[in-house]
């Protein structure tokens, strides 16, 4: 008899604890298998942490444990799913995010893996025929049989409808001179691409790889302008690591920049390359994990989820714009890529780098106080200064152009100029859609999504009302619900609509949009990105997917339609992320030979972050930035956990919140301030109402267990579930 003890797919905190089960059946179940388990009157799968063997019987066991024990109904793997790395990475990351260890398990794992029963229906492994030569013997033989065996003495293994036709091949198996064998078919193939001889680096970059390699630290930043070359710099590194027997992970921060990454390293290392990114299919993504779990991938370059990786013997993990909010996931466990590979690189001892022209403020404060270690590239590669940008004034009446206000008559010209000159454009605007919401001019009734609350955004390509937050689809109306007026009016604009005043302004320019809603499909956005680099395209209009990452050598003017779009947000990185956005965008302006230039148009042009941002003096703004977090409490001077509270009825998830901080406060924490209860932007979502609590603190130890089991002690009671949110970016 063995004892189970099984952690359940529900990721319910007042759930995340092991249940126990029996075994007594001959199949091998060990820690880290999956097994089918009786729950209440369903069957649900579960994932064994521990197995303890007994001679004792079922009945003498519930004796001991004062409680009725049930048999497991089946198990799933014949081997561990994760191996030890890869485990002990999860309970760390399970720990740190006061996660249930099951929601990581899921979040690490591809869909027909993952623990929770819907994987039973994923993808598995794909096949196909192979055959080889068992004999190697002529005689007797018909000459398309003796071809068939010259063939494979000359290649070896070869796929079965590849041999010689079935009736060739089927003699010469019967006859013992062939056999047939099964291997893994892949159903993603990385595109080949034409290998390339590494060029000399620059005297700024072989400094900066020297730094890296020599750091006591495992933790690098590497700060580089844009267009320094810091892809250079990991192809560097990673050929040493490489050298050194070690293997290679690559982040990058969107799911668009993996192709451009991926033919940057296939041209410099061939195909011993896998990619891992929620854009893959299931089936995709099963094959690509397992190639790499047996090892014939030696890097590993894909977005968020790819830190989970089964690569062994990990000697770099980079990651890319590492100060992109990308990398944090917005549903449980809540996991940021950056800390996650900082977790992996104490298990493994791997190099991490971290790469960005705009840190964020923790990794430089990090770097700064001597945690992390330090590199820099301060000039571009191409040996052009930064862009030359100009803020434009949007109130001032100068500025206006003649399109309802989109466009100055600065960039109006600007844009025409560099057209006629057979140079390129980029025009960022981060939002997508036509129009930001749908007003009755008669009563003022707004279109709101049913199921968030949030203004539905017009897209004028499909005539349809969409919500950006949970997905709701609304075919456009005719009338108002509420008065029946047919004066419906279109408020703000998106990438949609700067399209449109493109082709209006200039109707022989040929123009492109890359946003999520033309990114859905991950191939068009590799084609589009290859057709505006080869000139298919003049202008290209999009969302901050085009900001950062990609090299454009005839893009000479960068035009940001509305850059303090992102500046009144209720959070506290919104100055950052505005900095952030312009200085990238600015970036992707003047990275060839030819000068680059910038139009910023503002309604806030002396904002520091805009300012900074237009200047991309990063120094400058890291400087007043910290002076505001510094005053009002936020990191990296202090360390924060948001709580959420979420309930079918509003009072119920208020209430809780009410008495969740009562009972905190109690506790007497030291340096600790609680923010709330307060309101989220989505206050009502997927059918529940929220309210939330922060915490500021600067030593968590006390406060984390408290959290912790409160939280569990109050989940599922009351009709409230309560979840906790380590390092929240939006509070």
């Amino acid at each position: 008899m063995r004892v189970l003890y099984v952690i359940t797919e529900i990721g319910k905190q007042s759930l995340s604890k092991p249940f126990t089960y029996l075994y007594d059946g001959h199949d091998q179940v060990d820690v880290r298998y999956r097994v089918m388990v009786p729950f209440g009157p369903r069957e649900i799968m579960g994932f064994v942490t521990r197995v303890v063997e007994t001679n004792k019987t079922k009945k003498e066991l519930e004796e001991e444990t004062g409680m009725p024990l049930r048999y497991i109904s089946r198990v799933i793997d014949r081997e561990p799913l994760l191996d030890d790395e890869l485990m002990k990475l999860a309970t760390a990351v399970a720990d740190y995010y006061m996660a249930p260890l099951i929601s990581v398990l899921q979040a690490m794992l591809p869909k027909s893996l993952a623990p929770r029963r819907g994987a039973l229906k994923g993808p598995k492994e794909a096949y196909e025929k192979w055959v080889r030569l068992l004999k190697d013997e002529e005689k007797g033989l018909t000459p398309k049989q003796v071809e068939c065996v010259r063939l494979l003495k000359r290649s070896g293994e070869v796929l079965k409808k590849e041999a010689s036709t079935p009736a060739v091949v089927r003699a010469l198996l019967d006859k013992g001179i062939l056999e047939q064998f099964d291997k893994p078919r892949s159903r993603y193939v990385i595109p080949e691409a034409e290998r390339e001889v590494a060029h000399e680096p620059t005297l700024d970059q072989r400094n900066a790889i020297e730094e890296i390699l020599s750091s006591s630290h495992s933790i690098v930043l590497l700060q580089g302008v844009t267009g320094s070359g810091k892809t250079e710099v990991y192809l560097r590194l990673s050929e040493h690591y490489l050298q050194e027997g070690k293997n290679v992970l690559m982040l990058v921060p969107e799911i668009s920049l993996t192709p451009v990454m991926v033919e940057y390293f296939s041209r410099r290392f061939g195909r011993v390359i896998a990619i891992l990114h929620s854009g893959l299919t299931p089936a995709e993504k099963y094959d690509e994990y397992q190639r790499i779990k047996r090892g014939e991938a030696r890097i590993v370059v894909g977005a968020r989820s790819a830190i989970f990786a089964p690569l062994e013997n990990i000697g770099l993990i980079v990651i890319d714009e590492e100060h992109v909010d990308s990398y944090k996931q917005s549903t449980a466990p809540f996991y940021h890529a950056r800390e996650t590979a900082i977790m992996r690189s104490k298990i493994n001892g791997a190099k991490v780098v971290l790469g960005s022209a705009t840190p964020s403020l923790e990794t430089k404060a990090r770097a700064m106080r001597g945690i992390y270690g330090y590199a820099s590239l301060p000039r571009r590669i191409s040996g052009q200064g930064l862009p030359t940008t100009t803020i434009v004034d949007m109130r001032s009446q100068e500025s206006k152009g003649s399109v309802k206000h989109i466009f100055s008559k600065q960039l109006i010209e600007k844009i025409g100029e560099k057209i006629g000159k057979q140079e390129q454009v980029i025009l960022l605007l981060n939002r997508r859609g036509y129009s930001s919401y749908i007003t009755c001019e008669k009563c003022g009734y707004v279109f709101e999504c049913p199921d968030c609350g949030s203004p539905l955004t017009y897209h004028y390509e499909d005539q349809m009302l969409k919500c950006h937050h949970c997905d709701f689809i609304l075919y456009f109306p005719k009338v108002c619900p509420q008065c029946g007026s047919s004066s419906l009016a279109r408020v703000g604009f998106g990438t949609e609509r700067v399209m449109k005043e493109i082709a209006d302004l200039f109707p022989s320019a040929r123009a492109a949009r890359l946003d999520s809603d033309a990114g859905k499909v991950a191939k068009n956005v590799a084609s589009l990105t290859k057709a505006f680099k080869n000139h298919e395209y003049d202008i290209l209009v999009g969302t901050e997917m085009i900001a950062k990452g990609h090299d454009f050598p005839l893009v000479t003017l960068v035009g940001d339609v509305l850059a303090d779009i992102g500046l009144n947000l209720s959070t506290y990185r919104a100055s950052e992320r505005t900095f952030n956005l312009i200085a990238q965008a600015v970036g992707r302006s003047g990275r060839a030979k030819r000068k680059g230039e910038a139009l910023i148009q503002t309604y806030s042009p002396s904002h520091y972050a805009i300012v900074y941002g237009a200047k991309q003096d990063y120094e400058a703004f890291f400087r007043r930035e910290m002076m505001a977090r510094k005053t009002f409490g936020y990191p990296p001077y202090y360390f924060l956990i948001e709580v959420r509270f979420l309930a079918d009825k509003e009072e119920k998830a208020a209430r809780a919140a009410a008495d969740f901080k009562r009972v905190a406060l109690l506790q007497g924490f030291k340096d600790l301030e609680i923010v709330g209860p307060g309101t989220p932007f989505l206050s009502f979502f997927q059918g529940k109402y929220r309210r939330t609590l922060l915490f500021k603190y600067k030593d968590g130890t006390l406060l984390r267990r408290f959290l912790r089991q409160e939280v569990e002690r109050i989940s599922g009671k009351g009709g409230v579930e309560a979840e906790i949110e380590v390092d929240p970016l939006d509070s």
